[in-house]
């Protein structure tokens, strides 16, 4: 039993993992995972409606679905629909977040309430939270309070949720799709007598009084409509632009016809206001229909990225690392061969989901792995779990899986917590949208990062093992400062081709090499920092001990590369400025002092630690 144990655990959690992988079924009768699926044009990028849903609810709540309630929760796009064709039903959701005491006593909330409340609970004081905005908006960023900060982001996720409400159908409207075949009807007349008026003819009033009335109110409707949902008409002129629909409405006017998908929208959107599932869901496959044609490509793109959205891929390998943590761990207490396989297993079955979710980023954006903060951490933890499975390979003794398990989990936490700032797969920047050598920086320079992190952690279980276990010896530690010592090698490689490649690339986009940026300046602190640790070492200034405390150490500097630079919102580098992340920067720092510190204050006896 204890030789199949392992592949049994292993093979019901990968089963687990590939489970996501399955096509969701709709909560209702309405087909809301069709609906999902569709493409349409947000901040410059083509995705699904599903994305915009999801991360819409991540800007308003943090999270991608909204509680209904006894820990039954609806998905983010059944409450897209809701906001866009029921807003009355919406308006009880509690998909707003309101955490801050001053603001919840602003709007009268209760101290101890929920934080999560719908915008019913708000609607009185939206005035009240514009005004506030306004005053808070004229202080600079970096010298704002914390109110000032909670008042903006909450205005901000009031005009969000105002802009969905009337981005598929006029909000005060009943029936849009009654509402649009009347405006069709009018267009002709009303064109007619717009041109006879215009020839100084008889024309009917009526009819041109008829047509501008419709037109007022879908200028409104093209003025706050948040995604790009109608496809261009003549694919001669490209694949852009898309337009929203009240643009298109009015737009008829010089086509002299209504483009089709308004019509299927409208259609939808009334079916789904009239309760009628079996109309929406056959005007939403006739769209499907319609788009199956001229607009191919989107539609397989955008389903891709459904499907990437309902995997979660990230997500799952975050919970396998937790478990090979785990038992990783628990292997050093007794029951080694077991548990130690199967932490292993249970590694390399993460490795694969979080390679497979990297992969699946590449083939949606066409992008190397590395374009944001967000995909840094994805990166920089993947890379941290592959020199993890190679170090295990060699000495199978838990301390690359937990090492690797651990940085697995920590990078994964980090990235969520980016990705919690809407959209991860934005549009470069013009500067960023370029060329081989930024590929190879972004590639060197994040391996470089995961592997001054394995050398720290690894670093860390020396320090822990040592003064919390009794399954230290001597032997074990000579080991572990090997790795560490090997690890410091193959960083400090990565780390220097990485920031000389980056001044290649500096060079072609800037014109300059090297120009002292901040961001600059961390890369080149890393690479000295690997420089200081073999030099010591090698010119026996410091023992076993101390490289591990260098080791240690250098989980600061890189992180202060990583992320410390870009809160300075300063420089050409500073695409991810986080003030919010200054406080967990600054828990990661002293966490590691505290580690060096236990290093020097104990050994396997409680002794003070020689050098």
């Amino acid at each position: 039993m204890n030789k199949w144990l392992p592949w049994i655990v292993t093979g019901v959690f990968g089963l687990w993992a590939l489970s996501g992988l399955r096509p969701p079924r709709p909560a209702t009768d309405f087909d809301s995972i069709g609906f999902g699926r569709l493409p349409t044009v947000l901040n410059g990028r083509l995705q699904p409606l599903d994305s915009v849903a999801r991360n819409s609810l991540l800007l308003l709540c943090g999270k991608q679905s909204v509680g209904l309630g006894r820990g039954a929760r609806m998905p983010a796009i059944d409450w897209l629909l809701e906001v866009a064709m029921k807003p009355e039903v919406a308006d009880g959701r509690a998909a707003f977040k309101i955490d801050h005491p001053e603001l919840r006593g602003l709007l009268d909330l209760a101290p101890d309430g929920s934080l999560y409340v719908g915008f019913d609970a708000i609607r009185s004081r939206v005035e009240e939270i514009e005004t506030q905005a306004r005053r808070a908006s004229a202080v600079p960023v970096e010298n704002r309070s914390s109110f000032e900060k909670a008042v903006v982001r909450l205005s901000s996720g009031v005009s969000l949720y105002h802009r969905l409400k009337n981005s598929f159908r006029p909000e005060d409207t009943e029936d849009f799709a009654a509402v649009v075949a009347a405006y069709e009807r009018s267009l002709g007349p009303g064109l007619a007598a717009w041109r006879l008026r215009q020839e100084n003819r008889p024309f009917s009033q009526e009819d041109l009084d008829r047509l501008s009335k419709a037109l007022q109110g879908f200028d409104v409707l093209s003025s706050l409509a948040y995604p790009l949902l109608i496809p261009p008409r003549d694919l001669q002129t490209g694949r852009e632009p898309w337009s929203n629909l009240g643009t298109s409405l009015i737009e008829a006017i010089h086509a002299g016809e209504i483009h089709p998908a308004v019509r299927f929208y409208a259609a939808m959107a009334s079916a789904y206001r009239l309760g009628k599932a079996e109309e929406f869901n056959r005007a939403l496959a006739d769209y499907r229909g319609w788009l199956a044609g001229p607009f191919a490509l989107e539609v397989r793109k955008a389903s891709r990225e459904f499907i990437y959205n309902a995997w979660r891929p990230f997500v799952v390998s975050l919970a396998l690392y937790l478990l090979a943590f785990l038992a990783g761990c628990a292997s050093w207490f007794g029951w080694f061969q077991v548990l130690n396989r199967t932490a292993i297993k249970l590694l390399a079955v993460g490795f694969l989901v979080h390679t497979a979710g990297i992969v699946f980023r590449m083939a949606l954006e066409g992008r190397p792995p590395v374009t944001n903060l967000y995909s840094s951490a994805v990166f920089v933890g993947w890379g941290a779990v592959l020199l993890g499975l190679i170090i295990e390979r060699l000495n199978r003794d838990s301390i690359g899986v937990v090492m690797a398990a651990a940085l697995g989990l920590l990078t994964q936490i980090v990235a969520h917590n980016l990705s919690l700032g809407g959209d991860t797969m934005e549009m470069l920047r013009a500067v960023l949208d370029s060329n081989f050598w930024l590929t190879t920086h972004v590639i060197t320079i994040t391996l470089g990062y995961s592997a001054m992190f394995v050398a720290g952690f690894l670093g860390i279980v020396y320090v822990v093992r040592r003064a919390f276990t009794g399954t230290f010896t001597e032997a074990i530690g000579r080991r572990l400062a090997r790795m560490v010592y090997g690890v410091i090698c193959f960083a400090t490689l990565f780390s220097f081709v990485g920031t000389v490649v980056g001044g290649i690339w500096a060079d072609q986009s800037w014109g300059r090499f090297w120009g002292w940026d901040p961001k600059e300046n961390g890369a080149l602190l890393v690479v000295l920092w690997c420089a200081i640790i073999l030099h010591a070492r090698g010119g026996g200034l410091v023992r076993e001990r101390g490289l591990i405390n260098l080791a240690i150490f250098g989980n600061v500097v890189t992180s202060f590369s990583w992320f410390g630079v870009n809160m300075l919102g300063v420089g050409l580098h500073s695409y991810g400025f986080m003030d919010q992340a200054f406080v967990w920067l600054m828990v990661f720092v002293v966490s590691q002092l505290l580690f060096i510190g236990l290093a020097f204050s104990s050994g396997p006896s409680g002794a003070r630690c020689r050098r």
